[in-house]
């Protein structure tokens, strides 16, 4: 049988390895419970995804409004303390308080004033000059300018979320000072979103701060985004697509194809010509669903008005020979 070390030598052992030269003691790391990782790494990869597309409609949509060419870039996504946020903006600046109905709580945007005063330019008519870097506070008047360029910015992110869930981002204030806007402990977590706007040769950064804890409460549905993408149709779904595209409108004709004619023989045509199409009447002729053709048939009547006899499809149907093709064929004179 082993023998079982007594108190003693055990304390002897501990003691020896203490002393061993070279030997060093692991240091225990303090740990912050108010550090700001609350959302996974995979969220933040998703809201990275998520902000792409709100760069690419943005570009889009307020280039469309400034009439200017603008590139939107998204820099970094990344997690800080709502302190930390706001001591990386400059001052005076442009920034936003937002509210995220039906969510609780406020989200913040930032615009550099690298940036709006060259949109304001353009607003006003000029060529979007920066007027020297100006380092000054937004005026009211320059305030209500930029309001619709914010509902602009707003609307896009709207978009670009709606694939996870359905946020209203109104405007609730516009400060030049970012110190103003407490609407957060400056312990507690946000997602930083920064991005950077091109317009001309001016550019400038457009950050977006979003409560961390928000975005945990929505967290499964960025699973839920990605589960139905990859989810195969079932009969149940594609029964419910069957039924909205039952009564769906499309437009129908039945088209003979001719010869071509050029602009010359087409003004020579006089009342009384005829053309001659080169088709037999027996030859069948395509039936169109818009613009695509489906079936192949001849025309008929049925109860006094016209008709088409579907005989066969079009991709089981043997390959029609087209009519023969003339370069210019002269109208003939006739009496048809």
């Amino acid at each position: 049988m082993a023998r079982q070390l007594s108190q003693q030598e055990i304390d002897g052992v501990f003691k020896q390895h203490k002393g061993t030269p070279g030997d060093q003691e692991q240091k225990s790391v303090p740990f912050d419970f108010r550090r700001p990782d609350r959302i996974s790494k995979s969220q933040v990869r998703a809201i990275q995804m998520l902000h792409d597309v709100f760069a690419r409609n943005l570009s889009m949509s307020l280039g469309a409004y400034l009439r200017s060419f603008l590139t939107v870039t998204v820099c970094s996504v990344e997690q800080l303390k709502y302190g930390e946020f706001l001591e990386g903006l400059p001052s005076p600046t442009c920034v936003v308080s937002l509210s995220l109905r039906p969510y609780d709580g406020n989200a913040l945007i930032e615009m550099t004033p690298s940036l709006v005063f060259p949109i304001l330019d353009l607003i006003l008519g000029g060529k979007g000059k920066d007027g020297g870097g100006q380092k000054r506070e937004i005026t009211v008047i320059e305030k209500t300018l930029l309001d619709t360029v914010f509902r602009i910015v707003l609307n896009d992110l709207q978009e670009a979320w709606k694939p996870v869930t359905t946020i209203n981002f109104r405007i609730e204030g516009i400060e030049n000072d970012p110190q103003m806007l407490q609407i957060l402990s400056p312990n507690e977590a946000v997602v930083a979103v920064s991005l950077e706007l091109r317009v001309g040769d001016n550019n400038g950064m457009l950050n977006l701060a979003i409560p961390a804890i928000n975005i945990k409460m929505i967290g499964h549905k960025f699973d839920q985004q990605w589960m139905s993408r990859k989810a195969e149709p079932t009969k149940e779904g594609q029964a419910k697509m069957l039924g909205l595209l039952r009564n769906s409108k499309f437009q129908c004709d039945a088209r003979l194809v001719g010869p071509k004619l050029t602009v010359r023989d087409l003004l020579e045509i006089e009342t009384g010509d005829c053309l001659q199409f080169d088709c037999p009447t027996d030859h069948k002729i395509d039936l169109l669903f818009n613009e695509t053709a489906k079936f192949r048939g001849t025309v008929t009547s049925l109860r006094n008005h016209r008709a088409f006899n579907i005989q066969e499809s079009v991709s089981n149907a043997p390959v029609e020979p087209e009519p023969r093709a003339q370069s210019a064929p002269p109208p003939t004179s006739g009496n048809g």
